[in-house]
C-alpha cells in the first residue's frame, strides 16, 4: 500500500500544464499554428518528463505533436523504447557450502589387533597390575570400555571381572598404528592369604560395537604369577595413561 506521494511527477505535469497555456496565449495572436510550430514546445515536455524520470527508461519520452487545432495547445507526449529491467537470477548455491561429508568411524579393535600385556604395579605386596594394549594392526582402531578379564582356568566359567565407573574416560580410545592404551586391575587387597589362588596366565576380551567380541587374548602374568582374590578384583577402563584419582582403586 503507497503512503506517500512521488513529488518529481507533480512537477513535471505542472510544467506541461504551464507549457501549454503558453502556446494557448500564442495561438490567440498569431492564428493557427502548422504541426512544425508545436515541435520546439513537444520537445521541452520530452525533456521535462525524461529529467523526472526515475532513469529506469532506456529512452526518453518522445513528443507525438500537437493536435489539429493550434488554438487548444494541447500537447502530448508518448513513452517510447522503455527497458525493463531484467528479474534477479537467483543466487546460485556455492559447492563449499555445501555440508562435509561424514567421516567414517573408526572401527573397534579386535582380539587380533592388539598385542595385551600385563606388568605388577610397584609396592609390596602386589595388589594392582597394569594391562598394555599396543595396536598391531597397522591401521587405526577404537579400544571400547574396558578389558574383560577371565583369572579362571576357562573364560567360560571363570567369573567377571567388574569395571570400576569413576575410570570411564570422557571420549572414546581410538589406537593409532603402534601406539598403546592402558587399564589398572585391582587383584587383592594385600598379600597371599586362603582368599586368593596364584595365577600364571588369564585371559582378556574386548569390546565390540554391540557387545563383548568373539574370542580372548591369553595374557602371562608378571613373573612369579600374581595372588588374585576373586571377591575384591576390579578393572578399571581403558585409557591413554593412567591417572591419579580415576584409576586408584
Amino acid at each position: 500500500m503507497r503512503t506517500s506521494i512521488r513529488r518529481p511527477a507533480v512537477f513535471a505535469a505542472t510544467a506541461v500544464a504551464a507549457l501549454g497555456l503558453t502556446l494557448t496565449a500564442c495561438g490567440g495572436d498569431e492564428g493557427t499554428k502548422d504541426n512544425g510550430a508545436a515541435t520546439p514546445a513537444a520537445t521541452v515536455a520530452a525533456t521535462v518528463a525524461a529529467s523526472t524520470d526515475g532513469g529506469t527508461s532506456g529512452s526518453a519520452t518522445a513528443a507525438s505533436g500537437a493536435s489539429g487545432s493550434g488554438a487548444s495547445g494541447v500537447v502530448t507526449t508518448t513513452r517510447i523504447g522503455v527497458k525493463k529491467k531484467a528479474p534477479a537470477k537467483a543466487p546460485s548455491k556455492s559447492s563449499s557450502n555445501a555440508a562435509p561429508k561424514a567421516r567414517a568411524k573408526t572401527p573397534a579393535c579386535t582380539v587380533g589387533d592388539v598385542k595385551i600385556s600385563a606388568a605388577k604395579q610397584p609396592g609390596v605386596p602386589t595388589t594392582h597390575i597394569t594391562l598394555t594394549a599396543t595396536n598391531v594392526s597397522g591401521h587405526s582402531c577404537t579400544l571400547l570400555q574396558y578389558p574383560l578379564l577371565a583369572f579362571g582356568e576357562l573364560p567360560q566359567t571363570s567369573k567377571d571381572v567388574p569395571p570400576v565407573a569413576k575410570s570411564r574416560p570422557g571420549a572414546p580410545i581410538v589406537l593409532n598404528a603402534g601406539t598403546p592404551a592402558y587399564a589398572a586391575v585391582r587383584i587383592n587387597n594385600g598379600g597371599v592369604d586362603e582368599k586368593t589362588h596364584t595365577v600364571r596366565s588369564f585371559y582378556v576380551n574386548l569390546f565390540a560395537a554391540d557387545g563383548p567380541a568373539e574370542g580372548s587374548e591369553t595374557v602371562i602374568a608378571p613373573k612369579g604369577g600374581i595372588a588374585v582374590d576373586d571377591a575384591v578384583a576390579k578393572t578399571g577402563y581403558w585409557t591413554y595413561e593412567l591417572r591419579n584419582g580415576a584409576d586408584e582403586f
